[in-house]
């Protein structure tokens, strides 16, 4: 989308008096800014002239230039979601939410990443510190949506959910493949203090092929140990695991585990590791022992990573439903009694007891903005699995949340274009919050109002796009900038204001001699008739062209219409009347007698109209063009009377 609006220009609100304890305030477009005089000034935002000024926002995040990029980006695959929904059914429906659910979260990704090398590039350390607390939040997004999209949007059934979760924790812990390349880039990764550490990272991902790769290094180095290690890498080549695209059955899947799980079994209890702890750790944790994997508490970091570990060697045909048993009893298994549950900690907990709404809670009090919780209830919404929730006033949890992230993205000068198209998808609530959001949109150039008036003409929002034709013929009033002043009004349909406008034309006409805006003016097509002033303005100046163009009867008869019909308005006849000389001055008779009657009848309208005291206020220059009008007018009867007679006597 374009952003092609400025900045909004900064308000400073000084203090009255310093030494007193005051409260100052200034509205803004979804936010408020609030400060006591007598706060500290390091705890203020500085501002030029203004040092104690704190400004409190309702949405901070939209002001980020990297996030900006996330709802940019986000925004054109919420509508093509929305576009798409009623396209497919089935499997075909299922895949396309899947593939809208990635593109999300690749969003997140490429914003994380961009954060990232803000983070290590910038050298203010509070920049900096900004910078990493942001790459935390969007780190944990995408830990959550990613869980959310196997758990509900995959719907990943047993046997491939075990997969689907693998996939998860390799994706957001990868601390192992930086300490891999450390030890493999040493002169004996046997010998690097982070060998085992190394392979202990693969086996507790269920990275069986990296694990005996790094084994292979040990075998080759250590002769004495090659026989464990030809074991321990057999082992970890016979682990059955339930590809994607297997066609076997749970059942068999579960055999084939029980007697490869049986076969670790044998080995540790004759002993065969015995000689070398790190391998019968390894085996123990090959066989689901929880204290073998606790012990390696430190490579895991995470609960969720133990859980999955734990689930891999012990139950790898886990039902969805039985996630929420493991979950609880690896988080208190995990933290011991330590420590209580982060705030991420209880979302994902939800998660896996598939309690969808306090997770959409959960994640709206920890977050810093309504990005997140909005998207993603919308994608869980087109899942269908949110159709049974509504909201105690009404609207649903899904439109609610959606109303209050386009709402946020409305105090921005540029993303409220976005925050638009979120409205027009919230059918109960969106067209009042749009018509309330849209009249606080600051007009500050003429093109940012054509781009919200065309917004309201496009949804037939007719209040706002009068109010916005009115503020805008003000604006160009005060700029004297007659022209657009007189767009504006007709494109509102506000005849008074019309007529005001005309009468600014035809007063700057009759002290400079002519008009300005004549393109306009020209073209005013049936917009003409909006009021009485503004008819007679567009004939007025059609009587001009007219006249340039030599066609002089015509333009007569336009100018005698223009009086009899009494169009014009009164202080302007007497200019009318001075427009006719030149016509009445022609070598040929173009006012007929009884034209010219009408004229004269004119004249002395006009003049009979005036008061006494007003004849005494008459300047000479009048009279003179009155004596002018009455002379020439009686010139131009005898001329057509003498033309119509020697007409009719022919």
């Amino acid at each position: 989308m374009d952003e092609l609006d400025v900045e909004p220009p900064l308000t400073l609100i000084p203090g009255v008096d310093s030494n007193r304890k005051q409260m100052c305030f200034a509205w803004g477009p979804g936010e408020m800014l609030v400060y006591e005089t007598l706060f500290p000034k390091e705890c203020a935002e500085k501002r030029p002239g203004c040092p104690n000024i704190f400004i409190v926002r309702k949405d901070q995040d939209v002001y980020s230039q990297t996030l900006r990029k996330l709802f940019n980006e986000s925004h054109g695959i919420f509508v093509g979601l929305q576009r798409s929904e009623e396209e497919l059914a089935g499997k075909s429906r299922k895949a396309q939410l899947v593939r809208v659910s990635k593109n999300y979260r690749s969003v997140i990704r490429a914003c994380m990443e961009e954060m990232h090398q803000l983070a290590i590039s910038t050298r203010d350390p509070e920049l900096q510190c900004q910078h990493s607390t942001q790459v935390s939040i969007l780190s944990a997004m995408e830990l959550i949506w990613n869980l959310c999209e196997i758990l509900f949007v995959e719907v990943a059934p047993a046997g491939h959910l075990l997969l689907h979760l693998l996939d998860w924790v390799r994706l957001h812990v990868c601390e192992v493949d930086s300490m891999v390349r450390e030890v493999l880039s040493s002169e004996n990764p046997s010998k690097h203090k982070d060998f085992w550490n190394a392979v202990d990272s693969f086996v507790l991902q269920g990275r069986m092929d990296d694990a005996r790769h790094l084994l292979s290094k040990e075998a080759s180095a250590n002769p004495t140990s090659m026989g464990m290690c030809k074991i321990l890498d057999d082992l970890m080549k016979k682990m059955p695991i339930l590809s994607i695209g297997n066609t076997q059955t749970l059942t068999e899947m579960e055999l084939k585990w029980q007697h490869w799980h049986e076969e670790c079994q044998r080995y540790l209890q004759d002993g065969t590791f015995a000689s070398n702890f790190h391998m019968e750790s390894i085996c123990k944790i090959l066989l689901g022992d929880e204290n073998a994997i606790l012990e390696k508490k430190e490579l895991m970091t995470t609960w969720y990573h133990f859980l999955v570990t734990r689930l891999v060697y012990s139950h790898p045909t886990v039902k969805p439903v039985e996630l929420r048993f493991y979950a609880q009893s690896s988080l208190d298994l995990f933290l011991g009694g330590e420590s209580s549950p982060e705030p991420l900690d209880s979302i994902l907990m939800a998660a896996f007891e598939f309690e969808i709404h306090q997770v959409i809670k959960e994640c709206s009090i920890a977050l810093s903005n309504w990005w997140f919780v909005a998207h993603l209830t919308d994608l869980l919404d087109h899942c269908k699995l949110l159709q049974s929730h509504n909201l105690y006033f009404g609207s649903n949890m899904r439109e609610f949340l959606l109303l209050e992230y386009a709402s946020g993205l409305f105090s921005h000068h540029s993303l409220w274009q976005l925050g638009v198209d979120y409205f027009d998808h919230c059918p109960e609530y969106g067209k009042v919050y749009l018509e309330l959001h849209i009249e606080r949109i600051p007009l500050n150039t003429e093109q940012k109002a054509l781009k919200v008036l065309r917004i309201c003409e496009q949804r037939q929002m007719h209040e706002q796009v009068r109010s916005i034709c009115k503020i805008m013929a003000m604006k160009a009033v005060r700029n004297n900038r007659l022209g657009s002043a007189l767009s504006w009004s007709i494109r509102a349909k506000d005849a008074a204001f019309a007529t005001l406008i005309s009468d600014r034309f035809l007063k700057d006409y009759c002290e400079r001699g002519s008009f300005s805006d004549l393109d306009l003016i020209d073209n005013l097509g049936p917009s003409m008739l909006l009021s009485d002033r503004l008819t007679f303005l567009g004939k007025y100046r059609e009587f001009h062209r007219l006249y340039g163009e030599k066609w002089f009867s015509e333009a007569a008869k336009l100018l005698l219409m223009l009086m009899t019909a009494r169009i014009a308005p009164c202080s302007f006849w007497m200019t009318l009347l001075t427009d006719a000389l030149p016509l009445l001055e022609q070598k040929e008779v173009i006012f007929s007698a009884e034209q010219t009657y009408e004229l004269m009848r004119c004249l002395e309208d006009l003049t009979a109209g005036k008061t006494d005291n007003q004849k005494l206020q008459v300047d000479d220059v009048e009279t003179t063009k009155v004596e002018i009008l009455r002379l020439a007018l009686a010139r131009n009867l005898a001329r057509a009377i003498v033309k119509e007679g020697t007409l009719e006597g022919s």
